[in-house]
């Protein structure tokens, strides 16, 4: 079907936009962006994604203020409106790679018109490809980009000004385990306790350095390296051709206090930045990640024409989410911890901001855990 889309110069395919070219349900179209105060006070993040052979469009806010995580999910069929809105929430592009509003409107409990600048140019990561028994399970694309934001918050009726928050975002398409529907199984299932998972993904700017690192790994297996540092300096971009973790745990948990991420670069020199948390981390599931969403499909999934989805938890522990009403105390494993950043160079240390995921699943001999 014809949309407003196709009257472009852009065609990619023999077709028109409103289809991809793959049958795959799993095919998503997705931004992310986050934001955190530089004094760890207060983190949000807001992303927006589309499906389009599930016929979804899906994306959630999350605001971390005082130990308290204020969540809004939405899902809507994606039709053929090409409009970046979900119930509340609404991304407007104003400069591509550029400058970018979010908004979220007549939600219960939080309100929020954001201004996202990028400070950096986006930077493409290594490809993302791997087969399972024939069968390809990832075949997709990232690109990953710093910044800032300003705007205005209201939780609960109180009015939070945003002035220069330390930002970051990506952008990601193609086909991705995890979304849409459940994987098959191809064969015996590879558990934890035998072969474990690590991932580390960091964004971070302390100038005269920025960029990202990205660090993907089940024992066995050769590990996924992507990163690219840029010094401002030099004006040169440093390529990372390996990532050694150093994390330092909360006692009893997979959650970490602080990680020491030396990158090793393709010149032969090493990059040492350590990372400490800084305020709390946010629970993914309130995004609909990861088994969100209160019917623990998680992302992608056609809910119906317009779904929204409100609640609070209580993140203050660690690792430990608290859920309201009846629902137990649990950990969750894939949390974002924004972070303060430092590294020496030449015996000056220099300090900044960052936003790390760090993932620790299952038995690993690698870094002593099992």
């Amino acid at each position: 079907m014809l949309t407003e889309l196709d009257d472009c110069l852009w065609h990619q395919l023999p077709t028109t936009f409103d289809h991809v070219g793959t049958s795959d349900p799993r095919f998503f179209d997705r931004f992310w962006f986050a934001a955190y105060a530089r004094d760890g006070s207060c983190a949000l993040q807001f992303t927006m994604g589309v499906y389009r052979n599930m016929n979804v469009m899906d994306g959630g806010f999350v605001l971390v203020l005082g130990g308290q995580q204020y969540n809004v999910r939405v899902s809507r069929s994606l039709g053929q409106h090409n409009v970046v809105e979900c119930g509340p929430l609404s991304i407007e592009v104003v400069q591509p790679l550029r400058s970018f509003t979010l908004r979220v409107e007549g939600a219960d409990r939080v309100n929020a018109e954001l201004h996202w600048t990028a400070v950096s140019k986006p930077v493409e990561e290594a490809p993302h490809f791997r087969r399972l028994n024939g069968r390809i399970v990832e075949d997709y694309q990232r690109f990953n980009q710093i910044g800032t934001v300003s705007g205005r918050l209201v939780v609960d009726g109180q009015e939070i000004i945003v002035e220069d928050w330390w930002a970051c975002r990506d952008h990601s398409w193609g086909v991705r385990n995890g979304m849409a529907v459940p994987e098959v199984q191809t064969g015996p299932k590879d558990a934890l306790d035998k072969r474990g998972f690590t991932m580390a993904f960091l964004f971070f700017s302390a100038p005269p350095l920025s960029g990202t690192l990205l660090l993907s790994h089940r024992e066995g297996e050769p590990a996924y390296v992507s990163g690219e540092l840029m010094d401002a300096t030099t004006r040169k971009s440093l390529i990372v051709s390996n990532i050694v973790l150093k994390p330092d745990l909360h006692p009893g948990t997979r959650r970490f206090r602080s990680v020491e991420i030396l990158s090793e670069l393709t010149d032969g020199t090493t990059v040492a930045v350590q990372c400490e948390q800084s305020g709390n981390a946010i629970a993914m599931q309130g995004l609909g990640y990861s088994g969100g969403y209160n019917d623990r499909k998680g992302l992608g999934f056609w809910r119906g024409e317009n779904v929204v989805e409100q609640d609070v938890w209580d993140v203050s522990h660690p690792a430990d989410i608290a859920y309201p009403d009846d629902r137990k105390t649990a950990p969750h494993w894939h949390r974002i911890q924004p972070v303060k950043v430092s590294y020496i160079n030449e015996e000056t240390e220099f300090q900044g901001h960052g936003s790390l995921t760090l993932i620790l699943a299952g038995s690993l001999p690698s870094l002593g855990l099992n």
